[in-house]
């Protein structure tokens, strides 16, 4: 068109790269190892009560057998069973293992109500790795506290916080934490039972 400046084509938007599905087994993990210690905590008072442990240990015993679909299911569970007010206030950072079950609310209090659909998963990653970071951070602390080995486990833990810190949700982020689950997943000493009368087997629906 006469008189019109001359400039360059617009370059087309290129579009993110999708995120890599993750491993099911490390999705499990990650929930998996932190409830365990949260079972352990003194919180409980010498034993969390079969209601709580029941679906930790369906949880347990799928992951062991690869059933990770079932192993979800379990963790769910045993998340709304932690956000129960009848049980003992779970410390931070395991608080943050809990699923309460909350009131319904208007779509439009959600802080992230209106947000673009990739920025808002963009939060809900960055909250997600905050809270595994946290997570590890208690484990390896109640760990050194109650003569767990913890060798190798805080550098873990400083590798994943300076990742997070650097290229923020990354492959270097969760290769630290998931190395770190791995490892205390084998130290850590089974659950105590609380030995009721008539409570319910592992496997069991609770």
């Amino acid at each position: 068109m006469p008189g019109a400046p001359n400039r360059p084509p617009e370059a087309a938007a290129v579009p993110a790269p999708r995120p890599t599905p993750e491993p099911p087994e490390l999705k499990v993990l990650r929930r998996l190892v932190p409830s365990h210690v949260a079972l352990l905590l003194d919180a409980w008072k010498g034993a969390p009560p079969p209601e709580i442990v029941t679906p930790f240990d369906r949880a347990d015993a799928a992951f062991r057998a690869s059933d990770f679909a079932t192993a979800t299911t379990a963790l769910d569970q045993l998340s709304i069973r932690f956000a129960e007010p009848r049980w003992p206030t779970l410390p931070e950072p395991f608080r943050r293992l809990r699923v309460p079950i909350p009131a319904p609310t208007p779509p439009h209090w959600d802080p992230d109500h209106g947000v673009p659909p990739d920025e808002k998963e963009a939060r809900r990653a960055r909250r997600t790795a905050e809270d595994q970071l946290l997570l590890a951070d208690g484990c390896v602390a109640w760990a050194s506290a109650h003569g767990v080995n913890v060798d190798g486990l805080a550098a873990e833990v400083g590798s994943a916080r300076a990742a997070l810190a650097g290229p923020g949700v990354s492959p270097e982020f969760y290769a630290s934490v998931d190395r770190l689950w791995r490892e205390l997943e084998g130290r850590l000493p089974p659950p105590k039972r609380a030995g009721r009368p008539g409570a319910a087997p592992a496997g069991a629906e609770p």
